[in-house]
Formats: C-alpha cells, structure tokens, sequence
C-alpha cells in the first residue's frame, strides 16, 4: 500500500522538477492529494508536474495487476510508441512505476544524446566560401 513517505521517496530519488517547485511552493494540491490519501490522484498529479510532455495512454487491469503505459505521443498508434510501462497489484503504484520509467527513458535518451554528437562552435570568420570541387 502506498504511503506519503513512498511518494516522498519517489519525488526525492525521481522526481528533480517537483523538488524545485516544492521548494517555491507550487505543489500545494499534490501535498492536499498526499494529505487526503487520493493516491491515484496524487501520481497522476506527480506526472503532470515533472512530465509535462507525457501523457497516460493506458491504464488496464490484467491478469490481477495494474498496467498504466505514459507516452510523449498519444497521438499515434499505441503500437508503435515507444511508452514507459509499469505494472502492479497497485493501481497508484503501477503509475508512479511508469513515471519512474519515463524518467528512466529521458535519462537514457539525454545521456546518449549528449555523447553521440560532438558539438562544434560556429566559426568565427566574416566569409562562408564553398571547397567542393566540381572539376
């Protein structure tokens, strides 16, 4: 069952977004959320805060547990995303899974791209000419 402490330890481990807004004081209805015990809420509201970009796609129960998938494009067919799932017995719990694997997949997708391409700084000289030969 979930707790105020577990998603204190989700926003504290996973959630970089929401801990800055916290300190600003712009997660007030979270807090009411957490405060109330309104678990599904409340991680859907966790989304909405750090994933602005992600959207629930799916939420099914199957086979005696929770599967909710989140997708950066809900637009398109749910077989050809590439979504972040989580599953539990726990619905709440099966959607902060799937937060903390989004997170998960733009940390994965940031690092790589940050390695994958060298950055060059735009030159400096007052004339562009092309070098090609055409001969």
């Amino acid at each position: 069952m979930l707790t105020p402490d577990m998603i204190s330890r989700v926003v504290a481990d996973a959630c970089t977004r929401v801990s800055s807004m916290a300190r600003a004081g712009r997660v007030a209805r979270l807090d009411q959320l957490v405060r109330s015990e309104a678990w599904i809420d409340a991680a859907f509201s966790l989304i909405e805060l750090e994933l602005p970009m992600w959207r629930p796609c799916r939420l099914i129960y199957d086979g005696g547990e929770w599967a909710c998938s989140l997708s950066r494009h809900p637009e398109i067919p749910f077989e050809f995303d590439d979504t972040a799932d989580g599953r539990h017995e726990v619905q709440a719990v099966a959607i902060l899974l799937s937060l903390v694997e989004a997170k998960r997949i733009l940390m994965t997708t940031e690092s790589v791209s940050a390695t994958s391409v060298p950055q060059v700084a735009p030159a400096e000289a007052a004339y562009t000419f092309c070098c090609d030969n055409f001969g």
